[in-house]
């Protein structure tokens, strides 16, 4: 009989790999969904929907002793939000009671991985170095401040099976915030914040997956680790290797700093009173000027036996493929 695991964040653009790999990994998997989500695109695999009510630890800790879950990766959460009470809400708060449903739930969970993210420990101010599992957290956003929180408050919980994974930045297949540059490439237009020196990592979506799933059955508890694909990129290299893969020229051209702090304090005007939040925002502008998002991984690898098996350009590769096949470009 197969173990279960609990997916939370099921129908976002990490939580459709994660169900894709642990399907792989012969888990039962059970998607948390939102009623109101739309989860078209999870047909195609055999899983179970469950629809957690987050507010409630009791209503939580009943949930999860009725299907027994063995597994719990815990990937919900929002990355854009209009306050800071309101990502410490979703992103710390839920997470907490959670896993305090899980330890006092009478159910045997061997594993509880949390979905952080390096912009929990923030960006570096010295090109020379890397961010680490012990680099001191200094988040330049809500978000980032958010998710250290939610390792506090769990970092806290005795007893919880604890793995936490801080993923760099993420692309692949149906990413959304990064695609905006496929489509400004595709359109021949290549723009850049700045011209100062920028260090920058990141993942490619299905290597995200592996790890985080392959997490759960190691036998290490209360520990985080950084991930990335090892390797570390100059700002060009990201559009370059776009333009490589989507066989395009480009005009490339550099928007000061300022003008695009304007753009952005103009966009979150604009979006005030809106329910949602625009991708360029005055809460982003601190990630995307940021100099150095260099990951240091080694403590993964030795540890989870992490092996990264897409570099930028392949997976870039992967998804410019993804994104034509299913007529995103």
């Amino acid at each position: 009989m197969s173990k279960r695991v609990l997916i939370t964040g099921a129908t976002g653009f990490v939580g459709y790999h994660l169900i894709e790999k642990a399907l792989k990994a012969g888990l039962e998997v059970y998607a948390a969904v939102r009623k109101s989500s739309n989860k078209s695109h999870l047909s195609e695999f055999d899983i179970k929907y469950i629809d957690l009510d987050y507010s409630s630890v009791d209503a939580l800790r009943a949930q999860l002793e009725e299907h027994q879950f063995s597994y719990i990766i815990h990937a919900a959460g929002i990355t854009k939000a209009k306050t800071k009470a309101e990502y410490n809400r979703i992103n710390a708060e839920h997470s907490e009671n959670l896993a305090v449903a899980t330890i006092t739930a009478s159910i045997r969970l061997e594993k509880f991985v949390f979905v952080s993210s390096l912009a929990a420990l923030g960006p570096l101010n010295d090109l020379s170095k890397e961010i680490k599992e012990d680099t001191p957290g200094h988040p330049v956003t809500n978000y980032g401040a958010s998710k250290l929180l939610a390792e506090k408050y769990l970092n806290e919980i005795p007893g919880l099976p604890l793995i936490t994974i801080r993923p760099t930045a993420v692309y692949g297949p149906r990413e959304k915030d990064i695609f905006i540059l496929f489509k400004s490439i595709s359109r021949g237009l290549e723009p850049h914040i700045g011209s100062f020196k920028q260090q920058l990592s990141f993942i490619y979506v299905k290597d995200l997956a592996d790890v985080i799933v392959n997490s759960l059955f190691v036998k290490i508890n209360g520990t985080q680790y950084n991930v990335s694909d090892g390797n570390v990129y100059d700002r060009y290299a990201l559009a370059k290797l776009v333009k490589k893969a989507l066989n395009k020229k480009t005009f490339k051209f550099h928007l000061p700093v300022p003008v695009v702090g304007a753009m952005a304090s103009v966009m979150d005007f604009i979006y005030k009173n809106r329910k949602d939040t625009p991708t360029l925002n005055k809460e982003k502008m601190a990630e995307l000027t940021a100099i150095n998002w260099a990951c240091n991984i080694d403590q993964a690898k030795l540890d989870l036996g992490y092996s990264p098996k897409f570099d930028l350009e392949k997976g870039l590769n992967d998804t410019v493929k993804w994104y034509k096949d299913n007529n995103w470009l």
